[in-house]
């Protein structure tokens, strides 16, 4: 569903017209001098270096969860300054990587120059915009992402603990920094939509409590490894009681307050990204990113609305083999009403979800040649995330810590057991945390590439990764077949939604409908979603886009190969080169074909 704090910070990996790479592009042109080539891979390795370091020292935030703790003591500067040095940073480094020959490389060096490039050129795209002015919403923020660095920083000893406290402290200059860019994100037109923004307040207010043992923050000082001595842990105890309640509850207080009495009545209450300055623009922009290729609005939109109405015929299909003789509408509301289908305690929806994770586990290896080691778990989501989307926390096989499946516990009557396959399917295994993982222990990539998230990509994959069910022992029953499909149902609503309120003029109520007619969810679901897609616009874009071309990659490798197609192989093939853009996946895949034809044909003597 999403991933939170994935991200490359620097930008999002996208490229376009790169043309080819691998050994046939370097067989079929002239090869530059060994000692040449040497030279340009060295600086241009420099580069990659030095742009990845600066990365993590502007975002120590992201330097946390990647499990470098140079930088634990520090929060990111959100000034107007610093966000115009890096947007500047960007369009330098930009400059710099044109001035690489492409030709006096080889290998993955060609692929990652044209991917960071190509990164940068849409990054720069956006960044011609204000964006950084709308910092704050239900589904990001400092609300939600400082509960998540809290869970990411390690708690050795005594130094990680002074370095937090340092943390704790700079917590309201960057809050003051929050405000600040939201005022001027009101004086200049750039705000979020106030029908999107209601359940913010609420989030906050679990940072604004009385007791300081209730606050999020606090949560390292309640358990302190047990080799430190007794008068260390008091100290530090004492002084994370008077950072949490002199620090973090008046900062978020005051945040909360101008969120309710000054943001709230000041934003737009157009929905669409069309409506901001320059919005239509924006709009594009944001769908070259997120999607990785040149389609439009309208054209995602009728993509769309086919495979909504291919996806509904099939969920007739399954519902029909259930018995039920009503309608979808009639089948969506018994399932909703029907008791059997729900969890009543949070800790028996765990166990049911860790149980799902067992029996995937021990059926990977069918469908992969190579699995990553970096284990992964399942945790309840934060009582104050609400009816946020399950999720995905990457790992990090640096620091040693695992990956987490987040699942929500917080409302059990919306979240129904037949759902749960699909969504550990995509959130863990095979989906975001097989991918994720992959990709940190792949070797010879620069880091950029083994930590980049790709919408397009990743989502696409970890939508594909439900399909597998069916290879992996899933949806045995009908029903968990129908939780499938309608989870794949959501995916297609997306692109007509996403597109219908930034580019078509669609209001929240009919977003609302559209989603709750086609695939159930209740109404509160419905809405939290539909606030997600108006907040984040055009990220909710890649995930079918993504999968439809996964799925055509597969078809056409198995059509190319015939009975020499190793399905092991393939998804390999998919997911060892990390995340790419769309067009170079195909490109990818185009060449393993070909390398595979061209190592079997040389066993069977045809070659």
């Amino acid at each position: 569903m999403r991933i939170r704090l994935q991200t490359l910070v620097v930008g999002w990996l996208a490229l376009a017209g790169a043309g080819s790479f691998g050994p046939a592009a370097a067989q079929g042109a002239a090869a530059p001098a060994i000692a040449q080539r040497a030279a340009e891979a060295a600086r241009l390795h420099a580069l990659f270096d030095e742009a990845w370091e600066r990365t993590k020292r502007d975002n120590p935030e992201f330097a946390t969860y990647l499990g470098d703790d140079r930088y634990d003591d520090r929060l990111k500067d959100l000034s107007s300054e610093a966000i115009e040095r890096r947007k500047a940073y960007r369009r330098q480094l930009l400059e710099r990587l044109r001035r690489f020959d492409g030709r006096k490389l080889a290998g993955q060096d060609v692929v990652s120059l044209a991917v960071l490039k190509s990164q940068l050129d849409r990054q720069v795209r956006v960044d011609a915009f204000h964006a950084e002015r709308m910092p704050i919403s239900p589904m990001d923020g400092p609300q939600l992402d400082f509960a998540l660095l809290v869970k990411s920083t390690p708690f050795r000893n005594a130094t990680d603990y002074e370095r937090y406290l340092k943390r704790l402290h700079a917590l309201p200059v960057q809050l003051r920094q929050i405000e600040a860019l939201m005022r001027q994100g009101l004086a200049s037109g750039w705000t979020l939509p106030a029908a999107a923004i209601g359940r913010v307040p609420s989030q906050i207010a679990a940072w604004v409590t009385d007791d300081v043992a209730q606050n999020p923050a606090w949560r390292p000082f309640a358990e302190f490894p047990r080799a430190m001595p007794a008068a260390e842990r008091e100290r530090l105890a004492a002084d994370g009681k008077r950072a949490v309640a002199e620090d973090v509850v008046p900062a978020f207080r005051a945040l909360k307050t101008f969120v309710e009495t000054v943001y709230s009545p000041g934003a737009r209450k157009a929905l669409g990204a069309s409506s901001l300055p320059g919005g239509p623009a924006y709009y594009d922009a944001l769908i070259a990113q997120q999607t990785t290729t040149a389609l439009t609005a309208p054209a995602i939109h009728e993509i769309g609305l086919r495979e909504a109405a291919q996806i509904g015929a099939e969920m007739d299909a399954v519902m029909r083999r259930t018995g039920f003789a009503g309608t979808r509408g009639e089948f969506f509301q018994w399932l909703r009403d029907a008791p059997q289908f729900y969890y009543t305690r949070p800790e028996d929806m765990l166990a049911g979800y860790r149980d799902i994770a067992k029996r995937v586990d021990a059926e990977l290896p069918k469908l992969f040649a190579q699995l990553p080691r970096l284990p992964y778990g399942v945790r309840a989501m934060e009582a104050f995330e609400g009816n946020n989307a399950e999720h995905y926390t990457s790992g990090s096989a640096e620091s040693g810590r695992a990956g987490y499946f987040e699942a929500n516990v917080n409302n059990l009557r919306t979240r129904p057991k037949y759902d749960m396959e699909t969504l550990l399917l995509h959130e863990a295994v095979p989906g975001h945390h097989l991918q994720f993982a992959r990709a940190q222990e792949l070797r010879g990539l620069p880091q950029f590439r083994k930590h980049g998230y790709l919408a397009a990509y990743s989502e696409g994959w970890a939508l594909y990764a439900e399909s597998l069910g069916d290879e992996l022992g899933m949806y045995a029953d009908p029903y968990s077949r129908f939780g499938h499909l309608r989870w794949e149902m959501v995916r297609a609503c997306r692109l007509v939604i996403d597109t219908g309120i930034h580019a078509l003029g669609w209001d929240r109520a009919r977003a609302i409908e559209y989603l709750h007619a086609n695939a159930g969810l209740d109404e509160q679901y419905a809405a939290a979603e539909v606030d997600r897609y108006i907040v984040n616009p055009g990220q909710a874009l890649g995930y079918k886009l993504g999968e439809l071309k996964i799925r055509a990659l597969r078809v056409k490798a198995t059509a190319a190969l015939g009975n020499r197609f190793d399905i092991r192989r393939f998804h390999n093939a998919l997911i060892d080169d990390g995340a790419l853009p769309l067009d170079v996946l195909e490109q990818r895949i185009d060449a393993w074909i070909a390398a595979t034809r061209q190592d079997q044909g040389r066993l069977f003597g045809t070659k």
